[in-house]
């Protein structure tokens, strides 16, 4: 991509991903994102429990990444929706695990670009590339990964806080239908999601809250809806549940406190 090609940033309207950047502490975010942050919390309980809602997130990205690595001998990882670096990214857990571990991460942020220098410090038995793409552009990151990824090889496609962000009009499920058409067998979604079944009124209030302006919308949906993403695979225990029910014995509850989580997270491998 020529840099004449590169969108442009403009600091005035709020990005999902920097949104959750200042909400996990982070610092590359401007105004109109802090702002975005603190009405969503306003309406959502708080900014500390916010935060510890997209902490909650994180500590669930980790666990499933240590999962696919040291347990399902998962070697290569497509990260989309990655957002911006911060601790415990894919690459790091997962080379931690496995050190020939190969990552891609792919986000249509701008600012996300801006720092992948901080997604390619890979070990030297490793891999990792970034793509700046959006995630209804599947041919193009498909073709894209593959310069990094062996496709006839499994994969696991990472969709970790971002589906909640495609509208039912973008057709999520054919999203993910034609990621893991792209896969081979033994390949594994992962998905965390925004709940509309839990603590329905906050969750209703929290997509209110999102201001007109932003270039992002949220859109809440059920354990049915979100176990749908997983048609035709076969779910790791315990399936789609509250992410703190994902292995719950690991959840760290003197950090995170005992606040419902307010994502569903589930894990499954394509026969």
């Amino acid at each position: 991509m020529q840099v004449d090609d590169l969108p442009r940033i403009d600091p005035s309207v709020a990005h999902a991903a920097r949104v959750y950047d200042y909400l996990l502490g982070g610092a590359t975010n401007f105004a109109a994102d802090r702002e975005a942050a603190e009405r969503q919390a306003a309406a959502f309980g708080g900014l500390e429990h916010a935060r510890k809602a997209v902490q909650g997130n994180r500590f669930f990205l980790g666990q499933a990444v240590r999962y696919l690595a040291a347990e399902a001998g998962i070697r290569q990882f497509l990260d989309l929706g990655t957002g911006l670096p911060n601790e415990g990214n894919v690459h790091v857990v997962a080379q931690q695990a496995a050190p020939d571990s190969r990552v891609v991460y792919v986000d249509h942020d701008p600012v996300v670009l801006a720092h992948a220098h901080e997604l390619l410090r890979s070990t030297p038995d490793g891999a990792t590339a970034f793509i700046l793409g959006d995630v209804a552009d599947l041919d193009d990151i498909i073709k894209q990964a593959a310069e990094t990824l062996d496709l006839s090889q499994p994969i696991a496609v990472m969709l970790v806080a971002l589906l909640h962000l495609v509208p039912d009009e973008v057709d999520p499920h054919g999203i993910v239908s034609g990621l893991l058409a792209a896969v081979t067998s033994g390949s594994y979604l992962v998905v965390s999601h925004m709940a509309s079944d839990i603590e329905p009124d906050r969750m209703a209030a929290l997509a209110r809250a999102v201001p007109p302006s932003a270039g992002y919308r949220l859109v809440m949906r059920s354990q049915i809806e979100v176990t749908r993403f997983f048609d035709g695979l076969e779910l790791v225990e315990p399936g789609v549940v509250p992410i703190d029910r994902w292995r719950p014995e690991a959840w760290p509850t003197s950090d995170l406190g005992s606040a419902p989580a307010h994502h569903y997270g589930g894990i499954a491998r394509k026969p």
